[in-house]
């Protein structure tokens, strides 16, 4: 059985937790920051797990993690 190529963009993007689930970092934090609050960039720099619906096929692109 061959081995399974990881997917490279989702590698630089998706860990898996103690648990197995998958944590990733949360969105709207790359540009347009003046408009938002303080409070709100610095939540958004907090990580959070994926959504039970979508992680499964993000394992399937980082196997071996």
């Amino acid at each position: 059985m061959p081995k399974i190529k990881t997917h490279s963009a989702s590698k630089k993007r998706f860990s898996l937790t103690g648990t197995g689930k998958v944590k990733r970092a949360k969105a709207y934090k790359s540009h347009i920051l003046t408009k938002k609050t303080t409070k709100r960039k610095r939540n958004l720099r907090k990580t959070t797990t994926a959504h039970e619906t979508n992680a499964a096929t993000i394992k399937m692109l980082i196997p071996y993690k």
